[in-house]
């Protein structure tokens, strides 16, 4: 149970730590420091609420017609090479990330744009819906939540960190040597982890 775990915290972090339109919404906010706690509720109650309902979807599918879990495997395994490479890619080419000027927005403002950014998002989808669900279904019936539960947890500590540590590290995240470091090592997790659902 705790190998469950900690493999859905390790790939729930692999998947969200991207420099995405979300998570530079949330550094930004965190480097203004402006509504930063109603952002990262928004972003990480979304991703536990997307992540559950791919575990538990993908059990029920897995009952009534055992081929598919196949066929959603082998698309996580497309999914997440493809996802591989391009991180791989996008190193070559290594973005930074300033924070904009300070500029007020109201809590409504920032709550709607947060919403936008992650449920208008066909990647939220993909990451905690299909892939975690279909990932999360390979560690058995009880596992798939102690996964599950590990992969919230990881987006939990994700969103509060970037929004909250953002001051902190604000002189180290604007530096393109530290995304390019970063996206070599999520690329070389995607593979590892396309690798394991297709030998699997």
């Amino acid at each position: 149970m705790l190998d469950s775990s900690l493999a859905g915290l390790l790939t729930g972090l692999s998947l969200i730590v991207a420099i995405g339109a979300q998570n530079a919404y949330v550094l930004r906010q965190g480097l203004a420091r402006e509504h930063v706690g109603l952002v990262v509720a928004i972003c990480a109650i979304s991703d536990v609420v997307l992540i559950a309902a791919g575990v538990a979807g993908i059990g029920r599918i897995v009952e009534q017609a055992p081929w598919a879990i196949d066929l959603v495997r082998w698309l996580g395994v497309a999914f997440l090479t493809w996802y591989g490479v391009s991180s791989l890619l996008r190193a070559r080419k290594p973005e930074s990330l300033h924070a904009d000027d300070r500029v007020t927005v109201s809590r409504r403002g920032v709550a709607v744009r947060a919403l936008a950014l992650t449920w208008l998002n066909p990647h939220v989808y993909l990451d905690t819906v299909l892939l975690l669900g279909t990932i999360a279904n390979q560690h058995g019936s009880a596992g798939r939540w102690w996964f599950a539960a590990g992969a919230c947890l990881g987006s939990i500590l994700w969103f509060s960190g970037l929004g909250f540590g953002a001051r902190y590290a604000s002189r180290w995240l604007s530096r393109p040597r530290a995304w390019q470091v970063l996206d070599v090592l999520i690329g070389l997790t995607m593979l590892a982890i396309a690798l394991s659902l297709a030998l699997g």
